[in-house]
């Protein structure tokens, strides 16, 4: 089998899926703009061949570089990249070389546009908070919130994350925003839940159906930790709900979603809604056909003290999981920013914690807004842990 990984230098954990493959006798062959001798060794080991273009931006380049590997050993299976960024060119470039493995481009739009998105939640009968697509005007947007009343949320119809999400909480600030944001066409407006998000993480098979299901908890505004310079915090659970799982197995139907690592977000309610259910009901904020962000991959691998990189590479090779899970625990990730001072010096916290620390790290500067300067991560018995630990972490002198 011959796999074309693109960009599997970025994020740096991704040589991993390499590793994967590589293990299950797939040729894995890279495309990047990273010059050979800047990749880690572990993924020069996992390639069996790479070709450096000057720019991922430039799909000239990248077209003949494909073409070079497909002349080189044949018959191309597999085109993909992993990453959000790269979805419509993973997908031009799958249409041009016949791979039939991954989203198609007539696909495209019904995952990356969250207006698209909206439709097939609602056709497939799950609940979802109400939107506008702000294409409709300045009167349309004026209307929907005289319906649904303030706060609303507007963020972009394609974004990644909660980067240039915000809050409108009052007429002036609609107008601000209408009046003075050239793009703002280019965004939609979604009815404000009061919930804890959720995610529904998992690796789907050629038949919808998945071989790897996890859940994430996390704080209740990601698009304020952004916004504020808040620390986050967040956690792999030792289980998914049932419902919850039903939820998410129902969405990756819905979405025509195969052969793919996904990472689907969730409201779990907090109090009850006369649209959309109960407290502790779930409610769809958006999906992502990619592995979650930054290391949480390897933090699902603590919780569930497996390997999703080898999970996801049994998906490609035999279609199923042929990689084992074992004991269950929480796993917990808590942030510092370098613009705060903490409370608790890093020696009392590997102190009281030892062992149970798998990883402390800084973050690249790309992920920093999001995800913090360094990171701390942790695995941990219960929830009560949980609290401790992240509380002792992010305290702020």
């Amino acid at each position: 089998m011959n796999f074309i990984f693109i960009s599997p230098n970025f994020p740096a954990n991704y040589w991993e899926f390499c590793a994967g493959l590589k293990a299950n006798g797939v040729n894995v062959l890279g495309i990047a703009d990273a010059p050979y001798d800047a990749l880690s060794y572990e993924l020069k080991e996992s390639l069996t061949e790479y070709y450096r273009v000057e720019s991922l931006e430039n799909y000239e380049q990248v077209y003949r570089a494909v073409a070079f590997f497909a002349h080189k050993y044949g018959f191309i299976d597999w085109i993909e990249s992993n990453n959000e960024y790269w979805l419509r060119q993973d997908a031009r470039l799958r249409r041009q070389f016949g791979v039939t493995t991954g989203i198609q481009g007539d696909h495209i739009n019904d995952i990356m546009e969250k207006s698209s998105q909206k439709r097939l939640y609602e056709q497939a009968g799950i609940p979802t908070a109400r939107q506008l697509a702000l294409v409709a005007g300045k009167e349309a947007a004026w209307d929907f919130v005289k319906r649904i009343g303030y706060p609303v949320i507007v963020k972009p119809d394609r974004g990644v994350g909660a980067a240039h999400t915000f809050k409108v909480s009052n007429d002036d600030e609609l107008r601000d925003f209408l009046d003075n944001d050239p793009n703002y066409q280019d965004y939609v407006m979604e009815q404000f839940i009061s919930g804890n998000i959720r995610s529904y993480d998992a690796i789907i098979n050629s038949k919808g159906e998945p071989i790897f299901e996890s859940m994430a908890m996390f704080p209740p505004s990601i698009m304020d930790i952004v916004n504020n310079n808040d620390e986050l915090t967040y956690c792999i659970a030792k289980e998914v709900p049932e419902a919850l799982r039903e939820l998410g197995r129902k969405t990756v139907k819905a979405f025509g979603i195969t052969r793919r690592f996904v990472h689907m977000e969730f409201f779990c309610l907090t109090r009850d809604h006369a649209e959309l259910g109960k407290e502790g009901d779930f409610v769809a904020l958006e999906v992502n056909v990619r592995p979650a962000g930054a290391d949480t991959p390897d933090m699902m691998n603590y919780a569930h003290s497996t390997d999703v990189y080898k999970i996801w590479a049994d998906m490609v090779a035999f279609d199923e999981s042929r990689t084992p899970l074992g004991d269950k625990f929480f796993c917990a990730y808590a942030s510092r920013r370098d613009m705060y001072q903490y409370v608790t010096s890093m020696d009392e916290i590997y102190r009281r914690y030892g062992q149970r620390i798998m990883m402390h790290t800084r973050m690249p500067d790309v992920l920093a807004s999001a995800m913090g300067n360094e990171q701390i991560v942790a695995r941990l018995n219960t929830l009560e842990e949980v609290e401790d630990f992240t509380n002792l972490v992010k305290t702020r002198k």
